[in-house]
């Protein structure tokens, strides 16, 4: 049994891998976006129930815009059908919903479900989870300066702590663990200031297949990494 400081306190995923289990199939890529968003709901049951106090998804990002303008509609409209079905269960679990990216090119229909639910769950006290759509790490950091400048700061007075209150996560702690499904190997600008120190867990298992056994190999391997900060290891 892991104890409590074992569990990461942040935990970033990027789910990928859902058009390949959709090929496999011989279905529609976009029935593997569909298996995908049905899969988030399990998941985040199971790491509010492992004690994660903050999720953090990459549902699109900024890049995603260049896809087929098809699979893009489609997976607008499930993110759509997501925050509206998904808003009770939700509530229900005591989850507080943030939207984490750029609100401009959104349209008004998917806004209004993106207000909607994280006006509902705001007073919420449970686990916090984030939902990362239109964003990008690089947009975000430049986002981050522009208010910054903005709101007139002295630059003598800007330091990490300033800086983190200004971007689109603030008031999440940085990420203590990243998980990527569907075998590659990199972060594709997903929470990159925030990450800066996290650990990183890949899985060639496509995300609408990522299950509980999953999720603990991930947790457990993250209780075994010896985490340093940049300092030295207790015994050197």
């Amino acid at each position: 049994m892991q104890n409590k400081s074992d569990i990461p306190r942040h935990v970033a995923i990027i789910p990928d891998g859902n058009g390949r289990w959709a090929q496999q199939r011989g279905l529609p890529r976009l029935e593997g976006h569909r298996a995908g968003v049905k899969n988030i709901r399990k998941i985040v049951s199971l790491l509010q129930e492992r004690g994660v106090n903050y999720t953090t998804f990459y549902a699109f990002s900024t890049e995603n815009w260049r896809r087929p303008q098809n699979e893009i509609n489609g997976l607008i409209e499930l993110i759509d059908e997501a925050m509206k079905d998904e808003a009770t269960y939700l509530h229900e679990s005591n989850i507080v919903i943030h939207h984490i990216g750029n609100r401009e090119g959104l349209s008004k229909t998917l806004l209004k479900s993106i207000d909607r639910v994280v006006k509902l769950t705001s007073k919420n006290t449970g686990m916090h989870l984030g939902i990362a759509f239109n964003y990008g790490g690089r947009a975000e950091i430049i986002e981050a300066t522009r208010r910054i400048m903005q709101a007139n700061i002295n630059p003598d007075d800007i330091n990490e702590e300033l800086f983190t209150k200004y971007l689109d996560s603030a008031g999440f702690p940085d990420v203590d663990l990243v998980i990527r499904t569907g075998g590659e190997y990199r972060i594709s600008n997903f929470l990159i200031w925030q990450s800066v120190y996290a650990e990183y867990y890949f899985t060639p298992v496509f995300w609408p297949d990522f299950n509980k056994d999953d999720i603990e190999n991930a947790l457990q391997e993250f209780s075994q990494r010896q985490r340093r900060f940049g300092g030295l290891s207790p015994e050197c």
